[in-house]
């Protein structure tokens, strides 16, 4: 088993390295060469210049919300 600081190192490099993604659901990927996994959905890039992301990459659907800031429609009181 890797040390602590190996394990968070990995973890830090994929998180800078997340992709923002999408969920397709559309069409039949059978022939194509395309893989859906056994979910039955494909995860697209949210920029069609970026490559799809990988088995062992990090994804995100939306941004996460400035907690600095407030948002009270979201509950955040914010740090400042």
């Amino acid at each position: 088993l890797p040390n602590f600081r190996v394990i968070g190192d990995n973890l830090k490099d994929r998180f800078d390295g997340a992709s923002r993604v999408m969920v397709s659901n559309a069409g039949s990927l059978r022939g194509a060469g395309g893989k859906r996994g056994k979910y039955n959905f494909k995860l697209e890039p949210y920029n069609p210049e970026h490559k799809p992301p990988g088995v062992k990459d990090l994804v995100y659907l939306e941004p996460s919300p400035m907690f600095c800031e407030r948002n009270p429609k979201l509950g955040i009181q914010g740090t400042h």
